[in-house]
């Protein structure tokens, strides 16, 4: 899509040359001869850049700037004029103004000038793009689930993210110890720093400290130069630092000196250096019995748990299944792996029915290699691994009413298929903004059908996305 320009010059024949020039160059060009009409354009219309004469009748350009900076303040606004003055170039550009031309100017200079301006605002716009993608990627939202045991942990990250105290996220493997630590770094003061993030369980012992804490030239063997560690990468942000009960003592010593006295010592050195970081760290190691064990340090373990955050393990919130499920999917499809696939009832059952040892993760990989091995647009229970269709089926008649299991059905600890269809009937209610005709033709149901599982699930207007009279 090309540029779009607008000229504001009380001389005619100046607006048309320089929409002859602009035009050919590749740009959308509107012109104005009244600076009061080119407000009007300006509040309704959007221009990648505007050009404007500094003498007119009405206002003047540096006026036009003044007034234009007062409610588009990114817009890129250049001032030209046949009287030239430093004067009136400095106060042009307090204004607002980008850029000041002289009348009569080289048309290849000006083209320059302006092409130089407009992919100074193309890159502008792509920075805001990629800032809000990155926003959108480390929200809350990210972490999927709107299941009470999940809302509440992200509702405590909220608030904590606000802090710059440390923060200590518990969880068992694969339940988004990573997305928890982003999403509160993200929402807190310190967002416009460094994210640094070290596994402790990736590396050994030597390498993690020197990693960590950096190392002076010939320290240890094959320490050839200086070499800064990641806290002082993460200088001015936070720091993550992941499955912290893996740090050896010493280790553990170095760390908690970091925490109270906010210094850092490399390995082979001597003399401390001062660091600003807020510190989050993770584990899914029972902290308590390795402090009483004697494998972590008590005063460390109190300097950690400062803030502490557990997120529920898969199992604890099974309800949240079909919205994980339907994300996921859509994450396939985006990334190439066929078309969308759908899911139904009989499938989102068999994922209730299964304990996710792996959380999250497990999840998402056994839908991976659900769509690998399905044929079809839709997902069945066929698809799925044996640990998972080794389950009981469920049990349903032909019109869609469940049935209650017989005495000899095998009992599980995941949640009834009354559970998992109200969650997937909510599920696909948000997705329609509410529409219950539109739900329903999605379920497979009829609108009649849906409302007397509404009024049996009990599911109030307030639980409900509805909030119109569709019918």
């Amino acid at each position: 899509m090309p540029a779009r320009i607008l000229v504001i010059d009380d001389e005619e024949s100046m607006c048309h040359f320089m929409e002859i020039m602009l035009v050919k160059e590749g740009y959308e060009v509107e012109t104005s001869l009244s600076a009061t009409d080119a407000l009007t354009q300006l509040r309704s219309t959007n221009y990648d850049l505007v050009i404007t004469d500094l003498q007119m009748p009405d206002m003047t350009g540096i006026d036009l700037v003044r007034e234009v900076k007062g409610f588009k303040a990114e817009q890129e606004m250049f001032v030209m004029t046949a009287y030239a003055s430093v004067d009136t170039a400095i106060e042009a550009m307090k204004e607002g103004a980008s850029d000041y031309i002289t009348k009569p100017f080289k048309v290849d200079e000006i083209k320059l000038t302006i092409a130089k301006a407009i992919n100074r605002r193309g890159l502008a716009r792509e920075n805001e793009v990629l800032k809000k993608q990155l926003q959108d990627k480390n929200s809350f939202d990210a972490i999927i689930g709107q299941s009470t045991a999940i809302t509440q942990v992200k509702r405590l990250a909220e608030r904590i993210a606000s802090s710059d105290s440390t923060v200590l996220i518990r969880g068992e493997s694969g339940t988004g110890k990573d997305l928890m630590a982003r999403a509160i770094h993200h929402h807190s003061p310190r967002c416009g720093g460094p994210f640094v993030t070290l596994n402790c369980a990736a590396l050994p012992e030597t390498l993690l400290e020197s990693e960590l804490f950096g190392h002076k030239r010939g320290s240890f063997t094959g320490a050839n130069r200086d070499k800064d560690g990641l806290l002082k990468a993460a200088d001015g942000g936070t720091f993550f630092l992941d499955e912290v009960g893996n740090m050896s003592p010493a280790i553990q010593v170095k760390l908690l000196r970091v925490l109270e006295d906010k210094k850092v010592t490399p390995v082979g050195d001597t003399k401390p250096f001062d660091v600003d970081i807020r510190l989050i760290a993770a584990t899914n190691a029972d902290l308590e019995a390795d402090v009483k064990g004697g494998r972590f340090r008590a005063d460390l373990f109190y300097r950690l748990n400062v803030l502490p955050i557990s997120l529920p393990p898969l199992r604890e919130r099974l309800d949240d299944i079909p919205l994980l499920v339907e994300f996921f999917l859509d994450r396939f499809a985006e990334r190439g792996h066929g078309p969308r696939r759908t899911v139904n009832a009989d499938v989102l059952t068999l994922l209730a029915g299964y304990a996710w040892p792996g959380n999250v993760r497990e999840l998402e990989n056994t839908l991976e290699r659900a769509i690998v091995m399905n044929r079809s647009d839709a997902l069945e229970p066929a698809d799925f691994p044996g640990r998972l269709t080794d389950q009981p089926p469920a049990l349903s008649r032909s019109d869609g009413e469940e049935v209650e299991p017989s005495a000899t059905t095998p009992t599980s600890p995941s949640p009834t298929l009354e559970i998992m269809e109200k969650a997937y009937i909510q599920y696909v209610l948000t997705q329609t903004d509410g529409k219950k005709s539109e739900a329903a033709r999605i379920l497979g149901i009829d609108a009649s059908t849906l409302y007397r599982k509404l009024e049996r699930y009990k599911m109030s207007e307030r639980e409900r996305p509805n909030r119109s009279s569709d019918k």
